[in-house]
């Protein structure tokens, strides 16, 4: 598969905010301009893979979270990107009686489209994601094994692994080869993706691994294997641990969503150490720091602000502020 996850999750964002169509190619047409609204959890999903100037281009003007106080813009079209809950939908029934997304009163066609957009799940990188980050404590290890768990609750947490799991594999645009132990929650997991899968498959008219953005979908023979193992049996401790400088601020720092903060003594405050942003990535061409050998820069020291390059530690200032994310823009996170 040539293109990564998140080169696949950013392009489905970006047909997302122009309406479900593929974006214009020509870059010096004059986008749509609307307003973006999303909860916690599509700010989490938004904020890795797409700056503030990107949405911009996209023609987003305006991106405020669901339940924060927002005053009514008229003549101008709302994309809300949210998880479907009670407490989403009953917000969302709030806006249209307040008419903040430009909509009169019993005007039901104004509410053009509603998608699932299948994008439940947070790329961090090219070759990493995560299956949540708002409530995640919810779906945790500990979540699995307490003393106490009910059937339901095991239930509850199989179908949202799953759930995910199938958002992953919709935007990959490919059919797994599924491998797990027998007997523990792995192949609990994997039962039930392998039955979510195949009923999808099994209307080839509807099906979400058919179409042109598909890359052929279950009939190539390209399809990735996945290896699904208990957390009882940590597969990554043994291939990738410690030895990079990744896996060592994961192991012993706050690491979410690509930042780490870290807390300073007393009369301190708190600095925030980030990783690089989009743009900075592309300007580098350099190999990510995050993956160089502990060995290699035994003895350096990293900077306040900066980040362990593959020259070493080394400072590199963010410029202007022109690869904020939303959480940045929103201050979410300072830096130091």
């Amino acid at each position: 598969m040539a293109a990564s996850v998140r080169e696949k999750q950013t392009v489905a964002l970006k047909r997302m905010l122009n309406f479900n169509a593929p974006p214009l190619k020509n870059s010096a047409a004059e986008p749509v301009w609307k307003v973006l609204i999303y909860d916690r959890f599509g700010q989490d999903i938004i904020s890795p893979l797409l700056t503030v100037k990107e949405l911009r281009d996209m023609g987003i003007t305006l991106h405020l979270l669901l339940h924060s106080d927002r005053d009514p813009i008229p003549d101008v079209p709302a994309i809300f990107f949210v998880m479907p809950t009670e407490d989403n939908i009953d917000r969302i029934c709030q806006d249209l009686r307040n008419q903040l997304a430009a909509l009169a009163a019993n005007a039901v066609t104004q509410v053009t489209k509603v998608y699932d957009q299948y994008l439940n799940f947070i790329t961090l990188e090219d070759d990493m994601f995560t299956l949540c980050h708002q409530n995640k404590e919810l779906i945790s290890y500990h979540a699995i094994n307490r003393a106490d768990i009910q059937d339901t609750d095991m239930e509850a947490i199989m179908d949202t692994i799953v759930d995910s799991l199938f958002c992953f594999f919709v935007t990959l645009g490919a059919v797994p080869i599924i491998r797990c132990p027998r007997g523990n929650a792995a192949e609990m997991v994997a039962v039930k993706l392998d039955k979510k899968l195949r009923e999808n498959l099994r209307d080839a008219r509807n099906s979400l691994f058919t179409g042109d953005n598909m890359a052929a979908g279950q009939f190539s023979f390209q399809r990735p294997l996945f290896v699904l193992a208990d957390r009882n049996v940590d597969m990554a401790t043994p291939l990738h641990h410690t030895w990079t400088y990744q896996a060592l601020i994961h192991d012993v720092l706050d690491y979410q969503l690509n930042r780490v903060v870290m807390e300073e003594g007393a009369g301190g405050g708190s600095v925030s150490c980030r990783r690089q942003t989009k743009e900075e990535e592309q300007e580098d061409v350099r190999p990510d720091g995050s993956r160089q050998v502990l060995a290699e820069t035994q003895g350096q020291s990293v900077p306040r602000g900066g980040r362990v390059g593959p020259g070493g530690a080394g400072h590199v200032p963010d410029p202007g502020g022109r690869g904020q994310t939303p959480e940045e823009h929103h201050g979410f996170r300072g830096r130091g």
